[in-house]
């Protein structure tokens, strides 16, 4: 690579972090949506504690990942030691 192009890169970087240095600190709520398909209005009526929601998803299925309503990510469950986590698999643009 040219070495002026890793400066314009690395000056665009900095530009870019000083342009969102404001609202770094904002709250936004991040969630995974779990589709579950062919799910009725009678079995939302019969949900109790303890009920367990076939979601029709395989290991490894990708799910959406969601800022603040909007689609941001595909990430997959994973399990990291005794916690659930989401390993994002693609960025969308």
């Amino acid at each position: 690579m040219d070495p002026n192009q890793t400066e314009l890169s690395a000056d665009r970087s900095s530009g870019m972090e000083a342009a969102w240095s404001h609202v770094k600190g904002l709250l936004c709520r991040l969630s995974v949506e779990v589709p579950i398909p062919r799910f009725t209005v009678r079995q939302l009526l019969t949900l109790e504690p303890g009920a367990i929601l076939d979601t029709y998803h395989e290991e490894g299925s990708h799910v959406p990942v969601m800022v603040n309503d909007q689609m941001i990510a595909w990430g997959e469950f994973d399990v990291v030691g005794e916690i659930l986590a989401i390993r994002l698999t693609e960025l969308v643009p």
